[in-house]
């Protein structure tokens, strides 16, 4: 418990601070990794931040983040941070809403403690396995939805993977009668999932940092994600997919995946 509550409170500073940093823009010294793939100086200070205050607060822990990940490092997955300083840099860059901060912890080779601020919306995501899940201390709970005909699923791209499957997954969720949305977070729509406002979620190439909070949030809120950790890969890119229960069948048949968890 004591590493959920630090997890909380670290998000909230690190939320602060992003927005401090957003309010001038001309100082984010934005520099690209990829196809529209973002760094800023924001990303750097934050992950920073939640480095410093969670190796001061339990120093025998690991840590990892996606600006300071080293794949020579031999991380132990027995007690790990895994961190996305902002999830969604593209948004945080334009000024649009959808960006978050993504703290997950790893215990025992198995995903704990999930924690997401989304300070443009003033709400804190949070779930240690086994104890629910909840939205600024309220407890949250997946849709109910049992048809993709019925369902809104967020479809989010990667540009490594090609288009034509991005946009053929798109075509047949649409020809199943459902919708879908594109926020360009996975992150935050992983939250939306874990309350209900999105019945399901897919990217084709995802990190763990992506997801590893949003993966105990949505667990304690009773739905089902794929598992990024599968073959022991914390920065191995590949699928990922969450959903309520009653459409995740019908969408791993949808995005012709296996059912791995």
């Amino acid at each position: 418990m004591s590493r959920l509550l630090a997890g909380e409170a670290i998000a909230r500073e690190a939320g602060q601070l992003a927005m401090r940093l957003r309010a001038n823009p001309e100082t984010l010294n934005v520099q690209r990794k990829g196809p529209r793939d973002f760094v800023t100086v924001a990303d750097k200070a934050i992950e920073k931040l939640i480095a410093d205050r969670l190796r001061r607060a339990f120093p025998s822990d690991d840590f990892v983040g996606e600006e300071t990940y080293d794949a020579g490092t031999p991380y132990r997955t027995s007690a790990l941070w895994v961190v996305d300083p902002i999830d969604g840099t593209s948004n945080y860059i334009a000024g649009r809403p959808d960006w978050c901060v993504s703290i997950g912890f790893i215990h025992n080779d198995r995903p704990a403690i999930g924690v997401i601020c989304h300070p443009t919306c003033d709400a804190l995501f949070a779930a240690l396995r086994g104890n629910g899940a909840f939205k600024n201390g309220v407890a949250i709970r997946v849709s109910q939805c049992r048809s993709l005909a019925e369902a809104t699923v967020g479809f989010d791209y990667s540009m490594s993977t090609p288009a034509s499957d991005h946009t053929g997954k798109i075509a047949a969720m649409l020809a199943a009668g459902g919708g879908y949305r594109r926020n360009g977070s996975a992150a935050v729509s992983l939250t939306q999932v874990a309350e209900g406002r999105l019945d399901g979620f897919v990217e084709m190439e995802l990190n763990s940092w992506d997801v590893l909070a949003g993966m105990v949030i949505i667990a304690e809120a009773g739905g089902w994600t794929s598992d990024i950790l599968r073959g022991g890969g914390l920065a191995q890119a590949r699928p990922f997919i969450a959903s309520a229960p009653g459409i995740r069948d019908d969408l791993l048949t949808l995005c012709r995946l296996e059912a791995w968890s």
